[in-house]
């Protein structure tokens, strides 16, 4: 596509365009759907990884829906990013993601066995406590940075908690998570030369296998009722490899909390935009909390694309043929504010229905297996949130992350009336 006046799609691979304010980037999407909704898109040099063929990107709700239920056409294995990793990468950043039938259908089965509902029913009580210790701990400040003291603390506790991770290593994993979903950002890797880049990450990653390999053989001796344990079993019962188990724990250590704490961040800079919509929400909240996490996930799309792979020459989409090795990307932001199903997408509507988003990924095989654990704390957390502190808000707009795979918010201000809040 020929650049035009104000949207140029080649933007699309520049991970410094998506620092900047969202509204130039909602605007280049909705021109694509318009206009050229499925743009073939020239791939920037990337980590370090040699620079690919290009990709086509796939921004209308219609097209993501269809290629995301026709995995035999349209794979996950060649991975979920847009730049090809290496197979050492994928390893790291495998597992259930980037696998395709029969192996993802077994991998995916292993890994449910954690996030049950009567699993996650256990978990709420946990829930409902750290959202009240979380905000006792900033309350009497006043002000706070809402990301690093709050909205990623909530997830990284409650995904600890569910492995059976030892208190002490809460700091320690939210750096290392940081690393690994931020490390094209350079507050968190700041030699952002390939081959730091690559040690940046490799060291991240090896030392979270270094801490599941604790647990593991802590669990082989005493087994517990959490789900370290259940890999453990896996791997003795199921056929786990040690390869797989190492990539499930960096999985949920780091998508266990990263989907939560950008929806939870966004979603307080969502009601602080549209104060109509906090007032609603707070002021009945067993009539709008289901609808409102759900529209905060939309309105949000804390992660914004996922790639597919064609699978062989002459798959069609639409009137459009693709051929084997053809990358097509996945723009859930863009299929989330798509005209046809969202009357002013990017506002926030809170009643907002029929509301069967994309900010969970599609339906099909790899929706989100934690979704309903999103759901869960989003839901608690702005429950809490009204009854202890009702008048936090953000201030400033949000310190994006430099990526375009996750809409990753590094830091956000937020103010409020001091007071004191005794932990529970």
């Amino acid at each position: 596509m020929a650049k035009t006046t104000d949207h140029d799609v080649a933007e699309l691979d520049n991970l410094d365009w998506w620092t900047g304010p969202v509204g130039p980037r909602d605007a280049t999407f909705a021109w694509l759907r318009a206009n050229e909704p499925r743009p073939f898109v020239a791939e920037r040099d990337t980590l370090g990884q040699p620079r690919g063929g290009g990709f086509w990107a796939l921004t209308r709700y219609d097209d993501i829906r269809e290629v995301s239920r026709r995995s035999e056409d349209f794979c996950s294995a060649k991975g979920a990013l847009i730049f090809d990793q290496t197979p050492a990468m994928l390893e790291y950043r495998g597992s259930v993601m980037t696998a395709d039938a029969p192996e993802h259908t077994r991998l995916r089965k292993i890994i449910s066995r954690g996030f049950t509902p009567r699993a996650l029913e256990r978990v709420r009580s946990d829930v409902e406590r750290q959202c009240h210790n979380i905000l006792a701990e900033i309350a009497e400040k006043g002000e706070c940075d809402f990301v690093s003291e709050v909205a990623a603390r909530l997830p990284i506790r409650i995904v600890n908690h569910m492995l059976g991770v030892p208190e002490g290593h809460e700091n320690r994993i939210f750096e290392l998570t940081n690393v690994i979903m931020g490390v094209s950002d350079p507050e968190y890797v700041p030699d952002q030369r390939p081959k730091a880049v690559g040690a940046a990450i490799f060291a991240a990653s090896n030392e979270l296998v270094e801490l599941l390999a604790d647990l593991a053989t802590d669990r082989i001796k005493s087994p517990r009722d959490d789900v370290i344990s259940a890999l453990v079993a896996a791997h003795n019962e199921d056929n786990l490899t040690a390869q797989e188990l190492g990539a499930f724990f960096i999985l949920l250590v780091t998508a266990g909390n990263e989907t939560t704490r950008n929806a939870i961040a966004h979603g307080l800079h969502g009601l602080t935009l549209f104060p109509d919509q906090h007032e609603k929400w707070r002021s009945d909240p067993e009539v709008h909390t289901k609808g409102a996490v759900e529209e905060i996930v939309r309105w949000a799309s804390p992660v914004l694309y996922m790639r597919r792979t064609v699978t062989r020459d002459g798959v069609r989409l639409g009137d459009q043929e693709f051929n084997e090795g053809d990358k097509l990307v996945l723009w859930y932001r863009s299929g989330n504010q798509d005209e046809d199903y969202y009357a002013d997408g990017t506002k926030l509507d809170i009643s907002r229905r029929p509301n069967s988003h994309l900010g969970f990924g599609s339906a099909g095989a790899h929706f989100c297996l934690g979704a309903n654990l999103a759901r869960l704390e989003i839901s608690v957390f702005f429950e809490t949130l009204f009854q202890l502190l009702p008048d936090l808000h953000s201030v400033g707009e949000p310190d994006l992350l430099r990526t375009n795979f996750v809409h990753g918010v590094k830091h956000l201000r937020a103010e409020f009336t001091p007071r004191r809040i005794d932990p529970i």
